[in-house]
């Protein structure tokens, strides 16, 4: 019998994911069905137990219920704790499992496809939402030499960075909250732009001296050319967009459903292409 798996948000109907995770069965010959599903946006909880009794395996969660999911899981990994959100769950007999794939999805994109090592290196975060709480300890645990948590409230970065010296697990990184005014005469050597402002083409107030010598500007967002990015390219800085995350997580999510990790960088090309 086919397994079934989706991906659970509101809205959905843009979401690659479907094309992603039958490009990765076919690659493995795994048979399996995925699909998009378009949750109320105050039906999560019944979507996902519709789904569980129509026999569903698992499925991704995007905006706006990965906080919701997280709440809902009967067992967390560790690095969905880490995150305080959930964008995986695999059903079970025993419950749900909620795990978080975004964090190590964009530093194999950054690490491995992009060939940028993050180990020592001078690491600017911009937002202080959920998608960064997503990222933050996978990039923290390639032990960049600095990480700063720049945003406009800046509160939102300090409670971050509080949160990751209570843990006492990256004691050896210096990390540190700013405000972007205080960015200034401050050059980093990847700059992760997590914000939604691409979403809005709004333009982030860096200083013009952010992009040390042949850093790596790399958005989240994927599909345009975001302020970000433009103003980051028109600066000498390597660019790139989230797409490769986005195949990362899903080949993250897909080895934990399945137990077979697919080939990451044909799929991606196909999507280039």
């Amino acid at each position: 019998m086919t397994d079934r798996y989706a991906v659970i948000g509101n809205p959905v109907e843009h979401s690659k994911s479907p094309l992603i995770h039958a490009a990765f069965a076919r690659q493995t010959a795994q048979d399996i069905l995925y699909e998009r599903i378009l949750a109320p946006l105050d039906g999560f909880v019944a979507t996902v137990r519709s789904m569980r009794e129509a026999g569903f395996k698992g499925a991704n969660v995007t905006v706006p219920f990965k906080l919701e999911a997280f709440r809902l899981s009967d067992q967390l990994t560790e690095r969905a704790s880490d995150a305080g959100a959930v964008n995986t769950l695999t059903f079970s007999d025993h419950g749900l499992l909620g795990d978080n794939t975004d964090g190590v999805g964009l530093v194999r994109d950054i690490r491995d496809n992009l060939a940028f090592g993050i180990a020592g290196k001078r690491v600017l975060l911009i937002g202080a939402g959920g998608a960064a709480e997503g990222v933050l300890h996978p990039i923290l645990e390639q032990q960049p030499a600095l990480l700063v948590i720049a945003n406009r409230t800046l509160d939102k970065a300090l409670s971050m960075v509080k949160k990751v010296e209570e843990q006492g697990d990256f004691r050896y990184v210096s990390v540190n909250a700013y405000a972007f005014e205080d960015l200034e005469g401050q050059a980093f050597d990847i700059i992760v732009n997590a914000t939604s402002a691409g979403l809005t083409d709004s333009q982030l107030p860096l200083p013009e001296g952010v992009f040390a010598p042949d850093a790596l500007a790399y958005d989240m967002m994927y599909g345009r050319e975001t302020p970000f990015m433009k103003f980051a390219r028109e600066r000498h800085a390597m660019v790139a967009d989230g797409l490769g995350m986005l195949v990362e997580q899903a080949a993250e999510s897909f080895y934990l459903w399945r137990g077979v990790r697919p080939q990451t960088a044909p799929v991606i090309a196909s999507f280039r292409a």
